[in-house]
């Protein structure tokens, strides 16, 4: 894949590293309207033509978390909407990565709840994942969804955490 074949974009959760990959790509960052409502209900319009391109959405689960998740799945399905060939969800942080497994009667997986979302929403073959850990284990949400479209790699610039 070339870069001058992707575009780049991003929802609130970290423009400025969304920027940063996207000037190392040497490309701008796509264009794109991404704002709440005074009712909290988020709206996203896509402001380039996304016909038939490789679309990159960098955007990490971090805080608020809630508003991260709904704008990522917002982003993918209107990139869907607007025919892109192949969406890719790049979340450097995965906010509920640590509630990857029931350590307790009567409590919800919420990695994997969050997990099942993304997967649903976006079940075309031009749909991909791709996770990152800000240390060499894998998450076993990843792993556990079962798709060859679903990428985990360890991050490597040192950072831990979300950006405050």
């Amino acid at each position: 894949m070339r870069a001058d074949s992707i575009d780049v974009y991003t929802g609130n959760a970290n423009p400025e590293l969304a920027s940063k990959i996207a000037r190392y790509l040497g490309r701008e960052l796509g264009k794109a309207e991404v704002f709440a409502f005074a009712n909290e209900n988020i709206f996203v319009k896509i402001l380039d033509n996304a016909r038939e391109k490789d679309v990159f959405i960098v955007q990490p689960t971090s805080r608020p978390v809630s508003t991260s998740i709904m704008e990522l799945l917002i982003m993918i399905d209107a990139f869907k909407r607007a025919s892109a060939g192949r969406i890719t969800a790049v979340i450097p942080y995965y906010g509920y990565g640590r509630s990857d497994k029931k350590d307790q009667p009567r409590v919800p997986i919420t990695a994997r709840l969050v997990a099942d979302m993304l997967q649903l929403l976006a079940q075309t073959e031009s749909s991909r994942w791709i996770f990152t850990k800000d240390n060499s284990k894998v998450s076993s949400t990843c792993l556990s969804m079962n798709s060859p479209r679903c990428t985990c790699s360890p991050t490597t610039s040192g950072r831990r955490g979300p950006k405050t």
